[in-house]
């Protein structure tokens, strides 16, 4: 019985109230943006176009070479990102410390390659997309949450 608690002990940790509310936050604004990608994936894959509010060139983004990944809607591989992002706050929510981990691992890849399809909008293709830039805007409001929330090491010795 002893090795059983044993070895599950490491797995997962008490967590502070306000790292409970912050992983709460990024597990609701992840699906704020997986609702909006999965929109893109499947008018993308239906072959229908996408309505603009503010973008002229907006067709124009979602419509090049690069709003696709090997054949995969760019938009798909975002809704991925999105869904872990969902899943690790979730978990990391009941203190699974693997999931803070891989959290911060996809939030800063999802940060940089938005910095690279920001970089394509602005001087490759010179048009912009609404939805992109919502979703970037989503993506760095999520690396900035996990940017400011202090470390849990430092929580914890705070604390005590």
């Amino acid at each position: 019985m002893n090795s059983t608690s044993d070895s599950t002990a490491p797995i997962a940790a008490p967590i502070t109230r306000g790292r409970r509310l912050l992983y709460l936050a990024v597990a609701l604004l992840s699906l704020v943006g997986l609702a909006e990608t999965t929109y893109l994936t499947a008018t993308h894959l239906a072959g229908a176009h996408v309505v603009c509010v503010t973008a002229a060139n907006c067709s124009q983004v979602l419509g090049s070479v690069y709003a696709s990944f090997h054949g995969l809607p760019l938009a798909g591989v975002g809704a991925a990102g999105y869904f872990a992002v969902f899943s690790f706050a979730t978990l990391a929510c009941f203190g699974y410390r693997l999931a803070s981990t891989l959290l911060a691992l996809t939030v800063a890849t999802m940060f940089l390659t938005t910095l690279w399809l920001l970089y394509l909008q602005a001087f490759v293709l010179h048009a912009f997309c609404d939805y992109c830039l919502f979703s970037a805007a989503l993506i760095f409001l999520l690396a900035g949450l996990l940017i400011a929330a202090p470390s849990p090491r430092l929580e914890k010795t705070s604390d005590a």
